[in-house]
């Protein structure tokens, strides 16, 4: 399993974790559904590995957003990957479940603010989940340029979807396939 945990860490030597996202279903190493939290991950685990990434950033003195990643085996043993120094795609999934905007909170590290709150202030509710909706053809799963005929995309109560998406636009070559996210 592909699981990675979200940290935090200011100027001033504040680092918390913000718990992990699932992102095991992929394609071609890409992400495809993300989730928070993962169904694998016991509160004890959660726990551990988080202290871990929150101790590795503050080992080295980091300041910003930032990813773990791990690969998870089914005994329950886990293997570092890598670290991911920026926001990532899915970081709306940790948003929905914290109810912290990761982009916010970001740019006050980057004004040296300090986070404000501890580890224990950090309150996970819920479970989210996010899907990439990409332009692909359906055979090839090759990116589809072209213009998007008609764009509705779902909204309620819980739903939340980034997109520049609209009815008539022109979905280009020169970038990647993703036109939404949907949470």
């Amino acid at each position: 399993r592909h699981i990675e945990f979200q940290i935090l860490a200011d100027h001033h030597g504040n680092v918390v974790h913000l718990g992990e996202r699932e992102c095991s279903i992929q394609r071609r190493h890409q992400k495809l559904i993300e989730e928070s939290p993962s169904p694998q991950i016991t509160p004890a685990l959660r726990a551990e590995v988080g202290r871990l990434a929150v101790q590795a950033a503050y080992t080295v003195n980091y300041a910003n957003a930032g990813t773990m990643e791990f690969v998870f085996d089914d005994k329950g043993n886990y293997y570092f990957i890598e670290m991911n120094t920026r926001i990532q795609v899915e970081h709306p999934v940790t948003e929905m479940v914290t109810g912290l905007d990761l982009v916010k909170e970001q740019i006050r590290i980057a004004c040296r603010e300090s986070l404000g709150y501890g580890q224990q202030d950090v309150v996970f509710k819920g479970h989210a989940i996010e899907c990439r909706i990409n332009a692909e053809s359906s055979d090839t799963f090759f990116p589809s340029p072209g213009t998007l005929k008609t764009f509705h995309p779902p909204f309620g109560i819980g739903v939340r979807v980034d997109t520049a998406a609209y009815n008539e636009c022109v979905i280009t070559p020169h970038y990647d396939s993703l036109i939404a996210k949907v949470v």
